[in-house]
């Protein structure tokens, strides 16, 4: 039968977890069908079907790691069922008519096949059938383990790791006394205080992994300097209405002045664009700017291509369109790699400073932060009061000198600061 198998991905992923299979044992399936979704390092992937049919195993449950090219799903010949829902009855069905047959067989087996057939028929008797996986099922069946007895540890569903670690505790409390057993078990440490654990996401995961090598890769130092945000606010509210209505409704953000800055600087300080490969220095001459984007899952980067070919309108409808892709969970793999430099906003939560860490490969990361209404000095007699902006370049010192970390910073502080001079740069 045709098997389903994990695609390739893209050149560093290897690997996903099964987020949602999408559809069930029994269920009719479409030649290009979506039939599971697969969470990756960066993005969510739906795995279609490249045959039609009827799906008749599945071979990986919700939560399980699989590598590609490993098959997860078997798809049959026929029509199965059009929904879910038709498909768990017929499971249900097909279950107890399994345990029915096991339990008359049993009567002339051995009594050690017996207990685990009549075990899990007598649940199902009672009406009190266990939620579990296909999978999990038949492998409770073939350890003659009673699903009953079996405690899932999330969801109320019961998968193949949780069978076997029952049966680790069923064989741990036989071979070891009680007293033993007693004087073995580990002190809970403060029982009083209550705690939640919880299995990281693959995402979060690979986020922690990725931002640990980075510090421990990269000789990373963080420079900073201030912009007056004065003149490019009077000239967002002045150019508000005109933008919109010339732009089919797109709004003037800040993120395109400091996009179109950073492409300006990065052109004066290539350093900045570049990154380490192994012996060699590769000096990016692309302007693929990321922009950090929250979501549910935690942090995206999804990138922004030819930013120097791009005017203010483009980059801000391209920045809004990959913003609501990644909290739909629709970005793709192409969204999300061979990017040039990064820009964080960690001023939309409120932050007055901080140093952002490098994105990947990358050499250096530009972080903006909350506008605050601060008192400053204009010269020796005046003092008034300006929105201002902390900025930080965080920055790889084995590429990037400080002398080039403080001329970028400064390049991008003159911009914002006259933008008439922004325009006639882009």
């Amino acid at each position: 039968m045709p098997e389903v198998k994990v695609p390739e991905l893209a050149e560093s992923i290897t690997e996903g977890t099964i987020a949602e299979w999408l559809k069930q044992v029994g269920d009719s399936v479409d030649k290009g069908e979506a039939i599971v979704e697969l969470e990756t390092d960066k993005v969510n992937v739906e795995v279609v079907s490249e045959e039609a049919g009827v799906l008749q195993e599945l071979l990986a449950d919700e939560g399980d790691t699989v590598e590609v090219g490993q098959a997860i799903a078997v798809v049959g010949e026929g029509s199965g069922n059009n929904t879910s829902e038709s498909s768990t009855k017929q499971e249900d069905t097909k279950a107890t008519d399994n345990s029915n047959k096991e339990q008359q067989s049993s009567e002339s087996s051995e009594s050690s096949e017996s207990t685990g057939s009549k075990s899990e028929a007598s649940s199902q008797d009672n009406g009190q059938r266990v939620n579990a996986t296909p999978s999990a099922r038949k492998y409770a069946r073939e350890k003659g383990i009673d699903l009953s007895e079996v405690s899932p540890s999330s969801n109320d569903v019961v998968r193949k790791s949780h069978v076997d670690q029952s049966q680790k505790q069923s064989n741990t409390q036989q071979s070891q006394p009680a007293a033993k057993e007693e004087t073995k078990k580990p002190a809970q440490q403060n029982p009083s205080k209550p705690v939640i654990r919880e299995k990281m996401s693959r995402r979060k995961k690979t986020a922690a992994k990725k931002l640990l090598e980075v510090s421990n890769n990269t000789a990373m130092l963080t420079t900073f300097n201030e912009i007056d945000m004065t003149n490019v606010m009077d000239l967002r509210k002045r150019k508000k209405e005109q933008f919109i209505k010339d732009h089919d409704g797109t709004k003037l953000g800040f993120m395109s002045f400091f996009t179109k800055a950073a492409v300006a600087a990065l052109k004066k300080y290539p350093e900045v664009n570049a990154e380490i490969d192994g012996d060699d220095m590769i000096t990016k001459q692309y302007y693929d700017i990321g922009v950090a984007v929250s979501t549910e899952d935690g942090l995206l980067v999804p990138f922004v291509r030819d930013c120097d070919k791009k005017n203010f309108a483009e980059i801000e409808d391209e920045i809004g369109n990959l913003a609501k892709k990644a909290r739909d969970k629709k970005l793709g793999l192409d969204d999300m790699v061979n990017g040039s430099f990064t820009i964080t906003n960690g001023g939309i939560f409120g932050s007055m400073m901080s140093t952002p860490i490098i994105n990947g490969s990358q050499a250096a990361i530009l972080g903006m932060h909350s506008i605050i209404t601060r008192p400053i000095a204009i010269d020796a007699d005046t003092i008034e009061n300006r929105p201002m902006m902390y900025i930080a370049l965080s920055y790889d010192h084995r590429i990037i000198d400080g002398k080039e970390a403080v001329g970028f910073l400064k390049t991008i502080k003159e911009l914002i600061e006259n933008p008439e001079d922004l325009l006639l740069e882009s």
